[in-house]
């Protein structure tokens, strides 16, 4: 198949949903697929496009078979409402433009949250003539609104009127997890139209390595302590701050350290309560290569999962997966009622203490510094489980079954040898041959 990804988030991105759409296009080539992906200029976290790609429109290029291609986008540190909506803007233009710069797919994958993107995808969908698949990583606005991301009524409508476009032009909607799948069927979303696949993990990649004699442990004089880590993006929906404070409650164990690994400029705001609080046992670090991951989570005896108490309850954060194909315990503090909390528990790999609360948090710490045999059990629960239900072979081969499933209907309805006039203009324009015979 030629299978197109649309994904505002790709390599050389090291965290969210670039590496996971990265690994899905790379295992796709390998499974003899043609994979593009049409993506941004590489931007996040930092908000500001990589050094190398500035002061460009559009590149192309080739990594392990996949043809990527980016265009120019929008971007600032601290985006309000009018630089979100150019950085939406640019993408959706530049990207179609983009999009047509290519050979006809078979099938289109476009991964939300980025909802205005569903209005280039649909286009491409009546050009194409051919079934496109909406990945849904979260469910905006709700997400949004009620982190207060975004509050102008206005805006909220209007993507609220996107939302159900995304829904309603969608050939099939993939959601990540089963909270997903309840709220679209309370949108009226029929059954049958989603399917679940749940993020994974690289289980080769990310594996339980020694804890001791640690590249990062030695690095960062941490040989002989018990480490708390918590490693990702550092955002409004994180609640990081709570860490610090419960770090501020467990000053007295004198070989306990919490590792927070961040965006650089994120890290600032981290530091200056960790002065204000006096706090001596909280050591802050900037993102490390990909390449580096394995051995970082490695050093940690418990890894964090944080959310505010008001992130709503379908949200599923992309490190659990990651977490847990490590072998080390998890300490999630998360809604009770959330898909977070649901999966922690399911897995067996962690526990669920409530969010945005210090003290609760520090008690569970200190409880499984006190009983590493709890820890060390959870931890192989963890792995165990990401094993059996989030390795990437799984979810690729979902992925693959689901593509040929709908491009075998398609061509059902719509045989490639008898294609219509405008079908074959739309082939010339993008790629300026026609399409084979099936």
């Amino acid at each position: 198949m030629r299978i197109l990804i649309y994904s505002y988030n790709y390599h050389p991105e090291p965290i969210g949903i670039a590496p996971l759409m990265t690994e899905l296009a790379e295992g796709l080539v390998k499974r003899g697929h043609e994979v593009r992906v049409i993506t941004a200029m590489p931007n996040y976290p930092e908000r500001k496009i990589y050094p190398a790609y500035r002061g460009k429109w559009f590149t192309t290029e080739e990594k392990n078979g996949v043809t990527i291609q980016r265009c120019y986008v929008w971007i600032r540190p601290n985006p309000g409402l009018l630089t979100r909506l150019l950085l939406e803007g640019s993408f959706v233009g530049l990207s179609l433009i983009k999009a047509l710069q290519g050979w006809r797919p078979d099938v289109i994958l476009n991964t939300s949250p980025s909802l205005p993107v569903a209005v280039p995808v649909a286009l491409l969908k009546l050009i194409y003539r051919c079934p496109t698949v909406l990945n849904l990583q979260d469910i905006l606005p709700e997400a949004a609104v009620q982190t207060g991301l975004i509050s102008n009524p206005l805006a909220i409508r209007a993507f609220e009127i996107l939302e159900k476009f995304a829904y309603r032009s969608a050939t099939q909607i993939s959601v990540i997890a089963e909270g997903f799948r309840q709220n679209l069927l309370g949108k009226g979303i029929p059954d049958s139209k989603m399917k679940i696949i749940s993020n994974w993990v690289d289980v080769n990649f990310i594996r339980p390595l020694p804890k001791y004699e640690n590249a990062f442990r030695q690095a960062n004089g941490l040989e002989d302590k018990f480490v708390v880590l918590y490693s990702g993006n550092i955002a409004r929906t994180q609640g990081i701050q709570t860490v610090i404070r419960a770090a501020a409650r467990l000053q007295h164990i004198k070989d306990l350290v919490f590792v927070i690994v961040g965006e650089e400029s994120q890290l600032s705001d981290l530091d200056e309560l960790r002065l204000e609080l006096g706090v001596q046992n909280v050591l802050l670090r900037p993102f490390a290569p990909r390449a580096e991951l394995p051995e970082m989570l490695a050093a940690a005896d418990v890894g964090l999962i944080m959310q505010k108490r008001n992130v709503v309850g379908f949200n599923m954060p992309s490190k659990t997966q990651v977490l847990l194909a490590s072998g080390r315990p998890i300490l999630a503090a998360v809604p009770d009622h959330g898909t977070a909390a649901q999966a922690i528990r399911t897995s067996g790999g962690g526990l669920v203490v409530e969010p945005e609360n210090p003290s609760e948090l520090a008690k569970a710490i200190q409880n499984l510094y006190n009983q590493p045999e709890v820890a060390e059990k959870l931890g192989r629960q963890g792995r165990h489980h990401a094993l059996s239900e989030y390795s990437f072979e799984q979810a690729l081969n979902r992925y693959e079954t689901l593509f040929k499933q709908l491009v075998e209907g398609h061509r059902g309805q719509v045989p490639y040898g008898r294609m219509s006039p405008q079908m074959v203009s739309a082939e010339a324009v993008s790629s300026n041959q026609l399409p084979p015979r099936v």
